[in-house]
Formats: structure tokens, sequence, C-alpha cells
């Protein structure tokens, strides 16, 4: 199976038009990859006013694409977000995980097909404010499972994924399998899991996510599992271990910069950082986010567009 990175998240290069900002425009012009920052940097929840708010400090720290977890999608206006994010030069991606009442990697049917219906709706949904990746932990419920996965829950994680994969196609939306860690889910915790996983779904628009966070925690070094993943990755999450400011902690992303570079990588690299001064209902607590990391969100964006555009440049 070849996943066309490019396709798959791709978006327009925004760069900021701030004084003193020639470096980062040049770098920006270097480098490959459309930058993206999740809205959970500006705001938390999807509300007109929070949409717009996230939409516009996107594009003024120079980011290329903006994600949106659809924890709160009931309060998105679909048709006014498309029209945002087309008047900024903004491209955008859905993200979500699956609650225990409708996990398709279930062994009860009818568990399967609450969470097969959630995901359609967050296709239909993706599909509706332009967006061309829907991604994350697409595969089961978010949390630590009291179990290993079951054979049966992994025949329904990858019947469910076909299907969608199917119904997403005609749409021009690619299907993520987020990387998760072992405490968020026990169906996919490395790159080697994804793509099995992938294999398995067949589908020529369902690629791997690999996140910098989970990595830390579940694979080796932040080299092979890129290696591994090859043409199949499609979508990057970048984070620190404490999911703070980048550089600010201990990951080593010269080495992932450098095997995003041998492996060629086109797609989309996204920021994503959580702190308690920007909450989101439910999905903060489900996230443990206890800490305070930082409290000025379009500060650490600026700084984040800032590394990623020297990090992705040195390695080109």
């Amino acid at each position: 199976m070849t996943t066309d990175s490019t396709t798959a998240a791709a978006g327009s290069t925004t760069t900021s038009t701030e004084p003193g900002t020639d470096r980062a425009a040049d770098r920006a012009a270097a480098r490959r990859n459309p930058l993206g920052v999740h809205a959970l940097v500006f705001v938390g929840d999807t509300s007109p006013a929070s949409v717009e708010s996230a939409v516009r400090r996107t594009a003024e720290a120079g980011f290329d694409l903006l994600e949106f977890s659809l924890h709160d999608s009931i309060n998105l206006d679909r048709a006014a977000t498309r029209a945002l994010l087309q008047e900024h030069g903004l491209s955008a991606a859905c993200s979500r995980g699956l609650a225990p009442d409708a996990d398709v990697s279930s062994d009860d049917p009818a568990v399967v097909a609450r969470g097969q219906e959630l995901l359609r709706q967050s296709l239909a949904l993706t599909a509706d404010i332009g967006a061309t990746v829907l991604t994350g932990a697409l595969y089961s419920a978010f949390g630590k499972a009291a179990a290993p996965l079951t054979r049966t829950g992994r025949d329904h994680v990858v019947g469910v994924l076909s299907e969608l994969a199917q119904e997403a196609a005609p749409l021009g939306v690619t299907l993520g399998l987020e990387v998760c860690n072992r405490y968020e889910t026990n169906v996919v915790n490395t790159a080697r899991d994804a793509v099995r996983l992938a294999d398995d779904i067949g589908a020529d628009n369902v690629m791997v996510h690999l996140d910098t966070y989970h990595m830390n925690i579940e694979e080796d070094d932040f080299v092979q599992p890129v290696l591994d993943t090859g043409d199949r990755l499609g979508y990057v999450h970048i984070g620190e271990n404490h999911r703070g400011y980048l550089g600010s902690g201990h990951l080593d992303f010269a080495s992932f910069f450098g095997a995003l570079q041998r492996i060629d990588y086109r797609g989309a690299v996204t920021f994503e950082s959580f702190s308690s001064a920007v909450l989101a209902p439910g999905l903060s607590n489900d996230l443990a986010i206890w800490r305070n990391l930082w409290d000025d969100g379009d500060d650490l964006a600026r700084s984040a567009r800032e590394f990623l555009d020297a990090g992705l440049s040195s390695s080109a």
C-alpha cells in the first residue's frame, strides 16, 4: 500500500510578514512540509468565536494547517469554518478518539456499531469543513485498557476502518492511524503495529500517523520507526516529552527530522501541546492536562513555528 502523503496532508504555504522574520521566511521556503498547529494551543472548544480565533491566530503565527479535535464537534459551524479556512489560506485536519461505549475494538457488536456510526459522523464533518485528514485513535476507545486486544476485537477494527476508508475515498479524505502509547490504547503502540494494521485494512487512503510524544514512551529511538513506516507515513505530530515548548525537553528532534528527510516525507508536521491554561471540556481530563506548561498560546505557537522551520530546513 502506498500513501501519497503530499496529497493527504498538503496545505498552502503561509509566512509571516511581521518585521524581522526574513530569516524565518527563508527557512520556510527551504523546508518541504506544510506546518500545522493543534487548535488547543489557542482555544478549548469549537464555538463560532473560538473557531474564528483559532483560525486567525494560526494564520498570524505563520502555519499552513489547523487541526481540530472533534470532542466538541456538536458546536462546530461547518460552513462558517470552511469559509474561514479558505479566507485565511489554511488547510485543515480533524482528529478524535473513541469512547468506551463506542469502541470499534470491542468484542461486543453493539458497541462496535456505535463506534462505526461515530466515525461516519466524524468523516462527514471532516469533509464538510474541507479538511483532507481524519486521524487519531480511530481504532479504539481512548484510555488504559483493562486487558490485551482480542482477535475478535482486531477483526472488528479492520472491518470498520476498511468500510470507512471506502466511504472516505470519494470525499478526498485520508484516514490516519495515530500511534499512541500503552496508557491510551491497546491496539497500536508502535510504528510497526500501525503498518501491520494499515496492511490489513488494505486501502490506499489509510496512512500511519507518528507522534514524537508517544514515540518517546514506546519506541527505541526516533529514526527506525520512521524508516519502518516509509511511504505509509502521512501525518506527524511534534510534541515535547512533557508537551510544552519545543526544545525545552529532552527529545532528539534532530534525529527525527533527519529520518523524515531520509524517507523524503512531504506531509504535514503539526505541533501539538497542551496546558491547563487552555481547557477543553472532557478532553483535558482524558489527556491528563494537570500542569500549566505555558500561559501564552500565541507565543508558544510562534516559538514552535520557528523551531520547526529551523529543524526541518536544516535537515533538508
